[in-house]
């Protein structure tokens, strides 16, 4: 179910790309740079700024070339839990 509050893909793709280009400008990198360092084309990188397209293993890449590879270790790694019977059911085992 979709809560009111929810963000839609095109709106969570945005909203990465945003950083990634905020990130980006920080260290100075130009689009083209940041595409040969992620070992990327720059039609794809700027594609990613311009449209929020992107597959997701260039994704990875433009993590690893900004230093940035650790923020997914979090990615999907809290529980989701919809009652307490299941946080307390998950604790047993």
């Amino acid at each position: 179910m979709i809560q009111l509050e929810q963000k839609t893909a095109p709106q969570i793709a945005e909203s990465i790309a945003k950083r990634v280009q905020k990130r980006r400008k920080e260290r100075h990198f130009t689009q083209a740079q940041l595409a040969e360092r992620a070992g990327m084309s720059f039609a794809s990188y700027k594609r990613f700024e311009q449209k929020h397209e992107i597959a997701f293993d260039s994704i990875i890449k433009i993590a690893i070339a900004l230093g940035c590879e650790k923020d997914f270790e979090n990615l999907f790694a809290t529980p989701q839990f919809s009652s307490i019977e299941e946080l307390i059911a998950s604790e047993k085992n």
